[in-house]
């Protein structure tokens, strides 16, 4: 039974597309023209530096940094050639069982050079200060599969539960696969007859065969070869599946261009998109925004009371679980350590996604003592985990309430799309303190008395500062007056930063 619905928000070089499951909030993408995600682009790039010892390349795409291109990901140009070209079709079998991936031990010096042009495909955005990630197993995914033209494989999705299902796909894609290339049906492909396989495997054929003619004629890299579909078409393609009833867009002319996409690709769902012509912005209609602010904070509540404390780190993203005003129904302290840690881990799961938190994650749960309250946590972080998209890994949680997992990202964390350092901080969230500044002023007064012209040292500093040391520091002022035989002037500078003073001679 459908009972989700996708709201875009298209604004001036912003779109922002939300996924709402029975009434809760579930994922939202953010796309700017002015970074849009390289994702799925396909790319003419050029080795810029080749590094033996990380068996790896950097290739300059045309992004602001070189992406980063491992060993295991390279196909040999001669191979790509022959794939492009689709040459020797009568000699098939030794190709198929040829081609494949490189392993680690291949040097990299046997297969990439400095100024090579080679093809590749971005498969991991820019994250922080990494570039992006590329590859030369290429793929293209359509609305019911995914086409691979550089490997020789069949798979469905592991998310069609029921073999026979599986089974019949199998055979169905067997009977119209291309005569190059591998397919991976998409979960959406359930139930669907021969006729529409054949029409979404002929068009991303068609695809490549473009894809693979621009790359023939170009004569400068680097250069885009294909560019993946924008953020609302690319929404319709992956999004729409059965559970979703509707999709609502708030742009005539994006609705026009959705619903063309629709038309063309799933005619069958066209009456599923709507124009929203509401007075208030669509995602204040829906409850959005709200709902945006209250789940990227730091500290976010859970039903009972308890609270997760969410801490995004360059290396990690540590969650830590705590009780909070929860005191339990009974007297069993324990009984309350459980229950605040099953609420935890569907919390966890729900913000791991939301937030799109990628990369080494370590939860805290709160300890407990009990071996049977331990795992039945752990099959709950597990069962919470089956509806993420994203491929994880988790480790049994520990004695100390420890468990470590990773989750596979492809893009940037929403926190750190919508988000940036703080200017006055530096990110670090945390300031001096003005006692501690004072003393600092004190010190560098000692260090350069010497060195300043005059018999009066000028204290440039933060209102703040100046007022903490006039009356918290008098004392001390007075006794480095002393000692120094010097005055000492204190002048408030409204534009310093808290932390910021110097010292100037009078």
């Amino acid at each position: 039974m459908a009972n989700g619905t996708i709201v875009i928000s298209v604004d001036v070089g912003e779109t922002r597309v939300a996924l709402i499951e029975n009434g809760i909030l579930g994922e939202i993408y953010v796309e700017r023209e002015s970074d849009r995600s390289p994702v799925g682009n396909i790319y003419l790039g050029k080795v810029t530096r080749v590094l033996p010892g990380m068996q790896a390349a950097f290739i300059d795409v045309g992004l602001d940094r070189a992406a980063f291109l491992h060993v295991e990901d390279v196909i040999p140009q001669a191979d790509f050639e022959k794939l492009v070209s689709h040459a020797d079709d009568d000699d098939e079998s030794e190709h198929d069982k040829d081609q494949g991936r490189l392993t680690r031990k291949t040097p990299i010096r046997d297969v990439l050079k400095e100024g090579q042009k080679i093809v590749v495909q971005v498969s991991k955005g820019p994250i922080g200060t990494k570039g992006a990630r590329v590859t030369s197993h290429v793929s293209l995914p359509g609305r019911f599969v995914v086409y691979m033209p550089t490997v020789d494989h069949i798979g469905v999705s592991k998310r069609i539960g029921n073999d026979k299902e599986r089974r019949r796909l199998r055979e169905v894609i067997d009977s119209v696969k291309p005569p190059h290339g591998g397919l991976i049906v998409r979960t959406v492909a359930q139930g669907l007859t021969k006729g529409g396989l054949k029409a979404d495997i002929g068009y991303l054929v068609k695809t490549w065969d473009a894809t693979a003619e621009k790359q023939k004629t170009a004569t400068r890299a680097p250069q885009l070869l294909y560019s993946e579909l924008d953020i609302v078409q690319r929404s319709a393609r992956d999004m729409l599946t059965e559970d979703i009833d509707k999709i609502v867009i708030d742009d005539p002319e994006e609705y026009t261009r959705l619903k063309d996409f629709v038309d063309a690709f799933m005619p069958e769902r066209s009456s599923a998109v709507e124009l929203y012509d509401g007075n208030d912005p669509i995602f204040d209609a829906f409850g959005i925004e709200d709902e945006i602010a209250r789940s990227l904070s730091r500290k976010v509540p859970l039903p009972s009371g308890g609270y997760l404390i969410i801490d995004q780190a360059e290396a990690l993203t540590a969650i830590d679980v705590n009780t909070g005003r929860f005191t339990g129904k009974g007297k069993d302290v324990e009984e309350t350590i459980f229950q605040t840690n099953l609420e935890a881990a569907k919390e966890i799961c729900y913000q791991l996604r939301f937030r799109n938190i990628g990369g080494l994650i370590v939860l805290d749960f709160i300890d407990m003592e009990r071996a049977s309250h331990r795992d039945k946590v752990y099959k709950a972080l597990l069962g919470a985990l089956k509806t993420d998209k994203a491929k994880t890994t988790v480790v049994r949680i520990s004695e100390l309430g420890l468990v470590e997992m990773t989750r596979k990202r492809t893009r940037e964390s929403l926190g750190r799309t919508l988000y940036e350092p703080c200017f006055y901080c530096d990110g670090t969230g945390q300031l001096q303190s003005k006692t501690t500044i004072c003393h600092e002023i004190l010190r560098q007064i000692r260090r350069e008395k010497d060195s300043l012209p005059g018999f009066k040292v000028v204290v440039n500093a933060h209102p703040a500062v100046v007022d903490a040391m006039q009356r918290e520091q008098k004392e001390a002022l007075l006794k480095a007056s002393a000692r120094y035989a010097r005055q000492i002037v204190l002048t408030p500078r409204k534009d310093y930063h808290i932390e910021q003073f110097d010292l100037a001679g009078a």
